[in-house]
């Protein structure tokens, strides 16, 4: 098992024509995704990549059952194309682009909330890397040889620290159930503590990493929720330790600007909640690997 996607789930491409889309879709079909279509306007009726092309979203859930979707929109219509995912009943969507305005995220946030919580289409990114469930489907823009399948769960507001994780537990001979990007942005569609609670409620995955930096709760928030409620151990990496206060790194939720906000503060908050932590990214599978080692002895 796994969370969000399987072999079976049937992906859309938002923004399938065009340069950056085409490349990705190839390499999700190359995975073994089961792409079953691609949108841009104006557009249906042709096929791409051997799939076929719908003007809208929710034409092509009609005609091809999609459930799941990925968007490679350019930023001013990203937005949009989220909320036409959501109206046409998409279950899982991943936003891939990044630069999207704070104000249009807000928007798309405020919009989702008129669907009750069983309805609403869940969103992880944008400016993230996507979802893999190896050895079954791959949902953005990773190198898919690097995962392999297990009982791990890495959820991450960094797609190279994914990346660099997952070849650690690789090397260790530790395989992945799902490893999931929620994106550096300061307003994303997921939490850290929301992505905890379906590792929580996944059978197939024994422990989770949790890859955070400085700027923002979620980190902080994602800890407290797992002392309450987790049964299942949770390793974090928090990056940002030697970052000066009030200055953006990388990403455009990476700035310092309140109490809780800072690598070392992140890092406090979650050893009180009984978080492992690993000190540095070189440690994370080493990390995992020990507090494994533990649970088994005990």
């Amino acid at each position: 098992m796994s969370i969000f996607i399987n072999e079976n789930t049937s992906i859309l491409i938002q923004g399938f024509t065009g340069r950056i889309g085409t490349f990705h879709a190839q390499e999700m079909i190359d995975y073994g995704s089961n792409v079953v279509g691609g949108v841009t306007p104006g557009k249906g009726g042709s096929t791409h990549l051997g799939r076929p092309v719908f003007n809208t979203v929710k034409g092509a859930v009609q005609e091809t059952g999609a459930e799941a979707s990925i968007v490679f929109v350019p930023p001013p219509f990203a937005a949009d194309a989220i909320m036409e995912a959501a109206d046409a009943g998409i279950r899982y969507c991943v936003c891939i682009t990044d630069g999207i305005p704070a104000q249009d995220m807000i928007r798309v946030k405020r919009y989702m909330r008129r669907y009750k919580k069983e309805q609403r289409m869940i969103l992880t990114g944008p400016n993230c890397a996507g979802t893999i469930s190896p050895g079954k489907a791959m949902l953005g823009i990773m190198p898919g040889n690097i995962y392999m399948p297990g009982r791990i769960g890495i959820v991450g507001r960094s797609g190279t620290l994914g990346y660099e994780a997952a070849a650690q537990l690789k090397d260790l001979g530790i395989g992945v159930s799902t490893s999931v990007g929620i994106g550096g942005d300061p307003i994303n569609g997921s939490s850290h503590r929301d992505i905890l609670e379906h590792f929580e409620n996944d059978p197939d995955t024994d422990a989770v990493l949790m890859i955070g930096e400085i700027g923002g709760p979620q980190e902080a928030e994602a800890g407290m929720w797992a002392k309450a409620n987790m049964k299942k151990p949770v390793v974090a990496y928090i990056a940002g330790l030697s970052a000066p206060k009030g200055r953006r790194m990388g990403h455009a939720g990476a700035i310092v600007s309140a109490f809780g906000e800072s690598a070392a503060e992140k890092v406090e908050i979650l050893k009180g909640c009984g978080v492992a932590i690993a000190p540095t990214p070189s440690e994370m599978g080493a990390t995992i690997a020990k507090v494994l080692q533990a649970r088994k002895a005990a």
